[in-house]
């Protein structure tokens, strides 16, 4: 029976726990079964183990008649004592036998006096290095108490205070701490990235303002220098006309001062001359006044200059100071600059809607603004106009915004000062990021361990990959902790997960420009496989409800026009598919049906006929059930054929249990946990939930729910 229903060696009802119940395909088998008791088999194993351990580091002073029924000295006697014994034996059976021998006395004492000292240091010898057994010695710890956070033994799990919480293995607890760790090393990395880049940004603001005041202070000091040295040589020169105008008035002023006095000493001279002729005699008078009345003519007759020569007034000194007021000026007067160079975007420098663009210039120009223009990047195509955009800005940078996501921008940019503009920059094209993904929701599919995510991209242009954010639900364990998944090519990502858990889902796109901000969040939960029915493939005769987890089947109608063959549509078979399941692994779920409905459930590639009934080829595997008023039928259907199985039990729900991994299909009747059949599958491809209505009836799915304990088994 097994063999007919598909099952692996090895999976005996001896390996099942206690509350599994195996039910005959037509009859109910039995519950009395071989009982296994783990805790019995453990202890007399344990004692195995140490008898073993006792023989190996005892062995060479026990003899085989002191050894327990296992070949083992007894359980619990102490190795010291143990080997004490074999030593006084042995030693008591070297003395019968060296007396029943013809040695001499000397000779026999000597030779026992040999044997005790050889086992009397085998007997110490064995007792140093023999470590004595600790029975109240503590366990090691072997399970970590989530709960507690603490490790425990696995024996204080059944019978401690840990009874009721939550246990994990030290390797996995160990794992998930290290994972924990490096979700907060990563976000400390990109904390650091954040800072760095924005220290980054402040001393590209530091260096501009240092070379621009920089420059600043070297032309002043430069045009400073050049008006003193002008100023000094104008004094210099101005100092030595000053000095010469002084020598000359000076020295006209001595001569006529020497002229006047030269005269002044004539004139008292005649006078005191004519005073001693006054007092001579009339005839002595009159002889010398003749002579005294000449000179005094002549005397008279000579004209003194008693003009000055100069005036004493400093003369007004005209001071051409033109070029000092040139060089003025000059301070005021620089250069215009040259053309800046524009910097290549930098990684992560822009949002969906701005950028930042940075420029630099040569040392020695003097800046006092820049006009940054731009416009968008579009094909040359004749009667297109390019709008051109420009702004005025005082730094090295700027962050333009209003754009349009993914998109890519032309830029240039001119330095100014008062003398005039430079010559424009080159061109550099920069790159917004992407508007953010839009998640399916539908087409997300996943089981207990992973989850396939799909999105649309949300762009026109190309990107260049998707990032996709993994949050778990908040958990004192995973608070604040987010997963990435990064460089994605593609819309769509098959993700590792932890079973039995919840995650928010968010998708972000990358290109040169940055990434885009978080898509809208979706919501994963890994406690089972997930599908929905896919209404391209439905037969006209049935109706999905809006969900998208039922199916029903009304009264017959009369198709107005067949579909053609070939399509995604079923035509003949009265049939729906689920959504596709790509993802490996083992996927569960169940069919609530009626006991009077015909229907057929299984899995069948995406290319099965839709012309042909399910399981009437290689390409589906399925179950079907037929009823009458005699009885129930169960048929198995792969290729045409069916294993002769009956089933007493008419299933209100079907458990459907998708193994990738093995390559097996199995059913289960979910109200008694019985297991029904399993097919050995051929599974080269991913499969897709297929369900069929021969009759009026609905069939409800189940899905996104844990596997029951009967069937992890199989």
């Amino acid at each position: 029976m097994e063999e007919e229903a598909g099952e692996e060696p090895g999976l005996g009802r001896s390996t099942a726990p206690r509350d599994f119940h195996f039910y005959h395909m037509d009859l109910y088998d039995s519950e009395d079964r071989l009982q296994l008791f783990p805790g019995e088999n453990n202890r007399i194993r344990r004692e195995v183990i140490e008898a073993e351990d006792d023989h190996e580091l005892g062995e060479e002073f026990v003899d085989e008649h002191r050894l327990g029924a296992f070949g083992y000295p007894p359980y619990g006697m102490k190795r010291r004592d143990l080997a004490r014994e074999q030593r006084d034996w042995r030693l008591s059976g070297e003395a019968a036998e060296a007396e029943d021998l013809d040695y001499g006395g000397q000779v026999l004492a000597g030779q026992c006096q040999t044997l005790r000292e050889a086992y009397g240091r085998a007997s110490e010898e064995y007792e140093c290095y023999v470590i004595p057994e600790e029975e109240d010695e503590e366990e090691p710890a072997d399970v970590f108490c989530i709960t507690c956070k603490t490790p425990i033994r696995a024996v204080e799990k059944e019978f401690d205070e840990h009874k009721d919480h939550e246990v994990t293995p030290l390797n996995k607890a160990l794992e998930n701490a290290k994972d924990e760790i490096h979700k907060n090393m990563y976000k400390l990395e990109q904390q650091i990235i954040e800072m760095e880049n924005f220290a980054t940004h402040l001393e590209e603001v530091f260096i501009t303002v240092e070379e621009n005041f920089g420059r600043q202070e070297q032309n002043f000091e430069s045009r400073y220098n050049e008006i003193l040295e002008t100023l000094a040589q104008k004094y210099e020169e101005k100092i030595q006309a000053l000095g010469k105008k002084k020598k000359e008035k000076l020295e006209t002023l001595y001569g006529q001062l020497v002229s006047c006095g030269e005269n002044l000493d004539a004139c008292k001279e005649l006078m005191e001359t004519i005073e001693e002729m006054c007092h001579e005699e009339k005839v002595e008078f009159l002889k010398d006044a003749v002579a005294m009345t000449d000179r005094l003519g002549k005397f008279l007759k000579t004209k003194t200059d008693v003009v000055i020569s100069t005036q004493p007034e400093f003369e007004d000194q005209t001071l051409d100071f033109s070029d000092v007021e040139q060089l003025m000026d000059s301070i005021n007067t620089v250069p215009a600059p040259s053309a800046p160079v524009i910097n290549p975007q930098a990684p992560n420098s822009a949002t969906g809607s701005s950028v930042r663009v940075c420029w630099s210039l040569y040392s020695d120009d003097t800046v006092e603004s820049y006009q940054l223009s731009y416009r968008p990047v579009q094909d040359n195509s004749p009667g297109k106009d390019q709008v051109e955009f420009t702004m005025t800005v005082k730094e090295t940078y700027c962050s333009v915004t209003n754009l349009e996501p993914n998109t890519q921008y032309e830029f240039w940019v001119i330095a100014q000062n008062r003398t005039g503009p430079s010559p424009s920059s080159e061109h550099a094209v920069y790159m917004t990021a992407p508007s953010p993904p839009i998640i399916k929701s539908k087409a997300i599919r996943s089981c207990e361990e992973a989850v396939l995510i799909c999105w649309e991209s949300g762009n026109l242009n190309p990107v260049d990959s998707y990032t996709v954010e993994l949050t778990p639900e908040e958990t004192p364990e995973t608070s604040g902790v987010t997963e990435s998944v990064v460089g994605i090519p593609t819309c769509e990502s098959l993700i590792q997960l932890q079973p039995r858990h919840s995650y928010t889902i968010y998708v972000r796109a990358l290109n040169v420009g940055g990434t885009s901000a978080r898509s809208k969040p979706a919501m994963v939960h890994t406690t089972g496989s997930y599908f929905h029915l896919n209404k391209d493939t439905c037969h006209p005769w049935l109706t999905i409800s809006e969900d998208e987890f039922t199916v029903v089947r009304s009264e017959k109608k009369t198709l107005k026009r067949e579909p053609p063959p070939g399509k995604a549509q079923f035509t003949r078979c009265v049939a729906v598919m689920g959504s596709l399941i790509p993802v490996r692994g083992r996927h569960y779920w169940e069919v609530e049906v009626d006991e009077c409905l015909d229907y057929t459930v299984g899995v069948a590639f995406d290319d099965v006929p839709k012309q042909e009934d399910l399981g009437a080829n290689c390409m589906s595997w399925c179950m079907r059930h037929t009823f009458t008023s005699a009885r129930h039928k169960y048929e198995f259907l792969h290729s045409k054929t069916t294993p002769d199985i009956r089933v007493t039990v008419a299933p209100k729900k079907i458990g459907i249990l998708l193994d990738y991994e093995n390559s097996k299909l199995s059913f289960f009747n979910v109200d008694i946990s019985q297991h029904l059949y399993t097919f050995s599958c051929q599974l080269h491809q991913f499969v897709h939930p297929c369900f069929s209505l021969e009759k009026p009836g609905c069939l409800k799915i189940h899905n996104g729910i844990s596997m029951p304990k009967h069937v992890t088994f199989f």
